[in-house]
C-alpha cells in the first residue's frame, strides 16, 4: 500500500564520507567495469537505491534526468542476471531515452554477457524481431511497440522478474497509461517480481500504480517532488506574441553555448528551426515529424556541436541526454508545470550552473504562478512586465508590454534588434 510505503530522502545521507561503488554489494567484475569506465562515487540516487534493487525491494524513485538513474537501475539488473538468470523488462517513453539507456548497459554489460533488444516505434520490425531471437536478458522498449510485439505474440512476460517504469510521470501524460497497465496485467503471473518506478514528480496517478502493483515500495527522494537544481538560474521575459522570434534570436547573440529551444508543437519547432537557419544559426529539429534517423542525426549533431541550437517539442525531447547544455529557452510555456521541470532539468547537470528563460505574455501570468507554486522558486523578471502585479495577487494585468524592445537594452550588446520577424510559431 502507497500508505505504507516508507519514505528516505537525500538529507538523511549528507553527513556520510563520500561512498563508493566498492563500499556497496556489487559484483566484483561490475566494480571493474565501472572503473574502467571512470564511475567510481555514485550520484544520490544511485547511492541510494542500488542497495535496494540489488536486496529486490520495490522502490519509487524521486530524481530529475540528468542524475544517473540508468545506472541506478542498470546495476541491479546486471547482477541479478549474472547471479540468479533473471530477466528484466524497462519501459520509458520514447525511442531516444531507449536507446541512450541501451548504450549505457552496453557499454557495461556486453563484456559481462548481457543481451539487450531495444523495441521502439518508428524502427523495422525485423531487427527487432532478430533481436527477440536471441533470447535477450533485458528489453528496453517504449509502452506502444511493446504491445505491438505482445498482441503478435513475439514476446512474453511471465518469465521476467524485474520490471523498470523509467519517467512514469511523463509516460502518463503522454497518454501511455492503458498501454502501461496491459503491461503490468501481462506481467501479473510473474511470481515475485520486482518494480522499480522512476519520475520526476508525484502526482496522484503514480501513488494509484504504487498502491496496486507494488509490494510497499521504498520512496527515496534525492530532490523534493517537482524541485529544480538550485544551481539554474530561472527568468521569465514578458513580450508581445509578435515579438518572441526577436526575442530568441537577441538572446542568442548574448548567449555563446549549446542552446535546447522549447516549442509547443512540432509545426513551432519546424518554423523555429526555420527562422533561426535563416538568420545564420546553425540549427536542428526534434518532433513526431521526424523520423528516427532524423531525431538521431539531429542529437548527435547537437552533442557533436555542429548544431548550437536544438529546437524540439516536449514529446520528442525525452531522452536528450546531452551533457553542457548551458541555456534552455522556453519560447511557448509547457502545458504544465511537471513539464517545466522536465524541460529545465536538462541544464545546471553534475553540479555547473545553468540558466532558463522563458517567454510568455502578459496572458499567461496564470501558468507562472502555477510553475513558482511547484518549483517553490521565484523566476526574475525582465521588462516592464516585472511592475505587474502577479497572478497570485488576483488582479488584471494591464495590456501587453509595448515598448519592451525599444526602452529596455539588453545586458550585452543590442546589435541586430531591428532584426526581428512578425508572427509567432503556431499549429499542432
Amino acid at each position: 500500500m502507497i500508505s505504507q510505503t516508507e519514505t528516505k530522502k537525500e538529507e538523511n545521507a549528507v553527513n556520510l564520507p563520500e561512498a563508493k561503488f566498492s563500499d556497496m554489494k556489487i559484483n566484483p567484475k561490475i566494480l571493474k567495469k565501472l572503473e574502467e569506465l571512470k564511475f567510481t562515487v555514485p550520484t544520490p540516487i544511485q547511492l541510494q537505491t542500488i542497495p535496494v534493487g540489488l536486496e529486490g525491494g520495490d522502490l519509487i524513485g524521486i530524481a530529475q534526468t540528468g542524475t544517473g538513474k540508468t545506472l541506478a537501475f542498470g546495476i541491479p539488473i546486471i547482477q541479478k542476471i549474472m547471479d540468479e538468470k533473471q530477466l528484466a523488462l524497462i519501459v520509458l517513453p520514447t525511442r531516444e531515452l531507449a536507446l541512450q539507456v541501451d548504450e549505457v548497459f552496453q557499454k557495461v554489460g556486453r563484456s559481462l554477457g548481457i543481451t539487450t533488444a531495444v523495441l521502439i516505434g518508428g524502427a523495422a520490425f525485423g531487427p527487432q524481431m532478430a533481436a527477440i531471437r536471441r533470447h535477450p536478458q533485458v528489453i528496453i522498449g517504449t509502452p506502444g511497440r511493446i504491445i505491438d510485439h505482445l498482441e503478435k505474440r513475439h514476446i512474453k512476460l511471465h518469465a521476467c522478474r524485474i520490471l523498470v517504469l523509467d519517467e512514469a510521470d511523463r509516460m502518463l501524460d503522454m497518454g501511455f497509461a492503458p498501454q502501461i497497465k496491459e503491461i503490468l496485467k501481462e506481467m501479473e503471473a510473474s511470481k515475485d517480481r520486482q518494480t522499480l518506478l522512476f519520475s520526476a514528480t508525484m502526482p496522484d496517478y503514480i501513488a494509484a500504480i504504487a498502491t496496486k502493483y507494488m509490494k510497499t515500495p521504498l520512496r527515496v527522494e534525492v530532490a523534493r517532488a517537482g524541485s529544480v537544481a538550485e544551481n539554474i538560474e530561472q527568468e521569465i521575459y514578458f513580450v508581445k506574441k509578435d515579438q518572441k522570434l526577436r526575442l530568441l534570436e537577441k538572446l542568442l547573440q548574448e548567449h555563446t553555448g549549446s542552446v535546447l529551444v522549447f516549442s509547443r508543437t512540432k509545426y513551432g519547432a519546424q518554423k523555429i528551426c526555420k527562422e533561426l537557419e535563416m538568420s545564420g544559426y546553425t540549427a536542428a529539429e526534434i518532433h513526431s515529424n521526424r523520423s528516427l534517423m532524423q531525431r538521431r542525426q539531429a542529437l548527435d549533431g547537437f552533442k557533436a556541436g555542429k548544431y548550437r541550437v536544438l529546437v524540439a517539442t516536449d514529446i520528442a525531447s525525452r531522452g536528450i541526454d546531452v551533457t553542457g547544455i548551458q541555456l534552455i529557452v522556453n519560447f511557448d510555456l509547457p502545458e504544465s508545470p511537471e513539464d517545466y521541470v522536465h524541460r529545465i532539468g536538462r541544464t545546471g547537470r553534475a553540479g555547473q550552473k545553468g540558466r532558463a528563460i522563458s517567454i510568455a505574455t502578459s496572458d499567461q501570468q496564470h501558468k507562472i504562478y502555477r510553475i513558482e507554486m511547484l518549483t517553490k522558486t521565484k523566476m526574475k523578471v525582465f521588462g516592464e512586465a516585472k511592475d505587474l502585479p502577479r497572478a497570485s495577487q488576483g488582479r488584471s494585468h494591464p495590456s501587453e508590454q509595448r515598448h519592451f524592445f525599444k526602452k529596455r537594452q539588453f545586458r550585452r550588446g543590442s546589435g541586430g534588434a531591428n532584426r526581428g520577424r512578425g508572427g509567432a510559431p503556431g499549429g499542432r
